[in-house]
């Protein structure tokens, strides 16, 4: 007969007596702050995983000057960068955070606590624009090797002339990420090690944008910059007639309509289209009674970018069709374009497109581009950066089938590469052994799931071209941070385990000993 199981006891939560306001002082308040901090803490842990005197010279090297005042220390900085997106806080909640968290503040740096902001909130914007998409994806490889392999990297120079985070950008839409320079020697070695390549869209926090909504945003804006150049000293008593308000009706009349036909909603794009036209002809003749430029560079930005806007609605309303190159969705973002993707959920996403390396757990931005690309252009890039940073090839690559074509396939079989895929033509007796099986490339999958989730890849809040993409690197930065606390807690389970299986062999060896003699 079974006996009763032993339940243990729960051990309840505190249940702390109710105190009027009235009697509760800040004075009478008991603190922790006489005791040591917890070393079991995230922050603390964190703080002693990340190899700080690798990363830091890399940042404190954008400041070449030594006139003036000091700039803020490089791991604040990096510190405080880290939190925000851990955490996904907003930037003002970033710095309240740290303000009342003596635990954030042992993570920055800090030899004791204080009640003072490291830095205002607004001064986020300035740190994602030094800190380039080059230089944090440096720091996160700076990360991921020295936890991977413990190899370390060169420290830069000070006679280094390509400094971290100051290479001039080309003029055109699409970057990419260089690997640090001296992270490892290349030596003539056997390929070695897994590498799995897969693309994804960072998607741009931005309304869902049809022709008729960004013609109305379009013309509001002209409308605004006609309000700012109208002066009545130099145009005369009469302002030049926006009709805004039949404008803005007639837009109504037809957005609000659950069912929209297409015959509808041309002719609304028309109209917004000679409402737009209009405006613009106003704006060049009030500019042109100015003896000086009269906008800021803002200003001027949107006027640009109204008229291109302007000529590609005109171009797909004259040839009744639904696409156009480097096709611009909203006047604020003017760097976002749409990415066709074919997925259920979003079959068009609007934002950037990242190739992406996984090897061990590790992420790696290999390119990220504004402007939609063929997946099989990169493999090629993204092998050979496997090589710049580990000194080998890989032993195998595991890739979807897009990035599978003739020449990618041929190249990898001269260097030697294992390519995990379907093979092209009829299958043949072998084929099973190098097919890709269900589920192999599923770690990047749930590294695109974990990075969208639960650290916002799937709604990035920055608005300037260069900031988001310091904040798509950031991400990329803390999936390494997290994946590094675990790559240590699995390595020290490992030891753990070997240390008993070493101590048991032990005893088997003692007693035999024992029974021999």
């Amino acid at each position: 007969m079974q006996g009763k199981i032993h339940k243990s006891p729960k051990k309840l939560a505190a249940k702390p007596a109710y105190l009027s306001p009235n009697q509760l002082t800040l004075a009478g308040f008991e603190t922790p702050f006489v005791n040591q901090l917890n070393k079991d803490n995230r922050w603390v842990k964190l703080a002693q995983a990340i190899p700080w005197d690798k990363i830091v010279p890399y940042y404190d090297q954008l400041f070449s000057s030594i006139e003036g005042r000091a700039p803020i220390s490089g791991r604040v900085i990096i510190g405080a960068m880290i939190i925000k997106h851990i955490e996904d806080l907003t930037d003002r909640a970033t710095i309240l955070h740290i303000q009342e968290n003596m635990f954030m503040q042992y993570f920055l740096g800090y030899s004791s606590f204080t009640n003072e902001a490291p830095f205002t909130a607004p001064l986020f914007v300035a740190i994602r624009k030094r800190m380039s998409l080059e230089l944090t994806t440096k720091i996160s490889e700076v990360i991921a090797l020295h936890c991977m392999e413990g190899q370390e990297p060169e420290e830069p120079s000070d006679k280094d002339p390509d400094p971290p985070g100051s290479t001039s950008l080309s003029a055109t839409e699409e970057q990419v990420v260089t690997a640090p320079a001296g992270t490892v020697p290349i030596v003539a070695t056997s390929p070695q090690g897994k590498l799995i390549v897969d693309a994804t869209v960072a998607p741009q926090n931005i309304t869902f944008p049809t022709d008729l909504k960004l013609l109305c945003a379009a013309r509001r804006k002209s409308e605004q910059l006609i309000d700012l150049l109208y002066d009545p000293v130099l145009h005369g008593p009469v302002k030049p007639r926006t009709y805004r308000k039949i404008a803005q009706k007639l837009f109504l009349n037809t957005a609000k309509k659950k069912v929209k036909s297409n015959k509808e909603l041309y002719k609304s794009n028309g109209r917004q289209l000679r409402f737009l036209r209009r405006n613009l002809k106003h704006i060049e003749a009030l500019i042109g009674a100015y003896i000086r430029f009269p906008l800021t560079p803002t200003e001027q930005k949107y006027l640009l970018v109204l008229h291109t806007v302007y000529e590609q609605q005109l171009e797909m309303h004259r040839t009744h069709t639904k696409s156009i190159p480097h096709r611009i969705v909203n006047i604020h973002q003017p760097h976002v374009r749409p990415i066709v993707r074919g997925k259920d959920k979003a079959k068009v996403e609007f934002g950037s497109k990242l190739q992406v390396s996984l090897v061990g757990g590790f992420t790696f931005i290999d390119r990220l581009s504004w402007e939609a690309f063929n997946e099989g252009q990169c493999l090629v890039e993204s092998v050979e950066r496997y090589k710049q940073r580990f000194g080998y090839y890989p032993k195998e690559v595991l890739a979807d089938q897009i990035y599978c074509n003739r020449e990618n396939r041929r190249w990898m079989k001269e260097k030697g590469i294992r390519l995990v895929a379907k093979p092209l033509g009829r299958p043949a007796s072998g084929a099973v052994a190098v097919h890709l099986r269900p589920g192999e490339r599923n770690p990047i999958e749930g590294k695109f799931g974990q990075g969208k989730l639960t650290y916002g890849l799937d709604c990035i809040r920055a608005k300037l071209k260069e900031t988001s993409e310091s904040w798509i690197a950031c991400i990329a930065l803390v999936l390494n941070l997290v994946r590094s606390t675990r790559h240590a807690l699995l390595y020290l389970y490992q030891h753990l385990v070997t240390i008993i299986l070493l101590g048991r062999v032990h005893q088997k060896r003692s007693l035999i000993a024992l029974i021999g003699a």
